[in-house]
């Protein structure tokens, strides 16, 4: 049911730069996560539109009360004046935000649309929350109305309370965001959104494409799997999207709104604006680190990974009780990385992982054992506590392994 129509697009404008292990379909036994002889590996949920069907919230629809709306349509280089109401009491001609992630039908678009504005700088923002942390590979929108002249792409990792930009566009990218026209990304600026100018020019006026990669162009991208500054720079937990500046029309473009599509103002004709769009995806993986092979539901209806290799959170980003062994590592397409149990003879249910001791050993093993029982000690409870002495005729993992003097 869910569409990705930009994903032809996005194997065009990657040039394969978009083919990365980490991003690579599963294949092979029953549990992506294991190999046929049991073998941990690396696993990842599958591909998709985040964004589908869920609740975007928007600064701006039309409708509230009823206003009356004009375009241009352009079939076979001929323009047509066409002119329409937007009443948000009418389902026939209202246009909702969730017209944003519904199934799209691009052979009848339903889209979501703005208030009218006569200021251009009259910013509109577009939230979406993925109510979980996603590596996002893409963001794309496909337009109604002429694209905007400049708009942002923003996401938050923490849920909405903090703000950055993932990219820019715009014709003055110095004027609107002081950012330049053209910048290069090195391995020092991975993490730098770029603004880019001469988008609209890419696709015909109205209805056009806007297409964000998160990856292309970024040097450690055929690296992803040991490049911690990309890992977090494709994650996010919300998506954001603020049009700042409407496309500058030609005159036999320009949209009026009011009685016969103008508004006077003391005699004076004021033009108008307004955004509208079709469909925003945004095409990414549940985050779980490479621990799960797709994320569930919990009573709450929260999104969470179903982890696997010794793994819990949210994102698997930590080793479950008693697996303390080794520090946590997210796994790669060499190593699965999985936390190890700590080794207590089966005389503790607790260990903590000790840095000191694994550089020790090698980085083989760091775990303490905590609160050893049946009379024994020591940092795998491998040896029997003062006053007790070892009964050599019983496995040390017995429980009576150690007998008092």
């Amino acid at each position: 049911m869910m569409q990705f129509g930009p994903v032809l697009l996005f194997t065009c404008i990657l040039r394969g730069s978009y083919a990365l292990n980490a991003f690579a379909p599963q294949h092979g036994s029953s549990d992506p996560c294991y190999d046929e002889g049991g073998q941990p590996k690396r696993c990842i949920p599958d591909f998709v539109n985040a964004g589908f069907a869920r609740e975007v919230q928007v600064s701006s629809t039309c409708g509230r009360p009823p206003n009356r709306y004009c375009f241009f349509n352009e079939k076979m280089g001929v323009k047509t004046k066409m002119c329409q109401i937007c009443d948000a009491s009418d389902p026939r001609s209202a246009h909702p935000a969730t017209y944003l992630t519904d199934l799209n039908n691009a052979h009848n678009l339903s889209c979501w649309q703005s208030e009218e504005f006569h200021n251009p700088l009259q910013n509109v923002t577009l939230t979406l929350s993925l109510n979980k942390k996603f590596e996002i590979t893409y963001v794309s929108l496909q337009f109604c109305s002429p694209r905007p002249e400049s708009m942002g792409i923003f996401k938050s990792m923490d849920y909405g309370k903090n703000w950055v930009p993932f990219q820019y566009y715009s014709s003055q990218c110095r004027k609107m965001y002081n950012k330049p026209n053209k910048a290069i990304i090195s391995k020092q600026n991975e993490q730098e959104a770029l603004c880019t100018d001469g988008y609209t020019d890419l696709y015909p006026l109205t209805g056009g494409l806007i297409a964000f990669s998160t990856l292309d162009g970024r040097p450690s991208a055929q690296d992803f799997d040991n490049s911690p500054v990309l890992q977090d720079w494709v994650t996010a937990t919300d998506i954001r999207v603020v049009f700042s500046r409407p496309h500058p029309q030609r005159d036999q473009d320009r949209h009026y709104s009011g009685r016969d599509g103008k508004e006077e103002e003391g005699g004076v004709m004021r033009e108008s604006y307004h955004y509208a769009v079709a469909d925003l995806q945004v095409g990414g993986r549940c985050k779980c680190n490479g621990h799960a092979s797709r994320c569930v539901k919990d009573k709450e209806e929260n999104l969470n990974c179903d982890c696997k290799h010794n793994t819990a959170g949210p994102e698997c980003d930590k080793c479950k009780p008693f697996h303390y062994d080794r520090p946590w590592q997210r796994a790669t397409a060499r190593e699965a990385n999985e936390c190890l149990a700590c080794n207590c003879n089966l005389h503790a249910r607790r260990c903590r992982f000790n840095m000191e001791l694994y550089k020790l050993s090698g980085r083989k093993s760091g775990g303490v054992c905590l609160n050893c029982r049946h009379n024994t000690a020591g940092r795998h409870c491998h040896y029997c506590k003062e006053g007790f002495y070892r009964d050599l005729t019983k496995v040390i993992t017995h429980r009576k392994a150690c007998r008092g003097m």
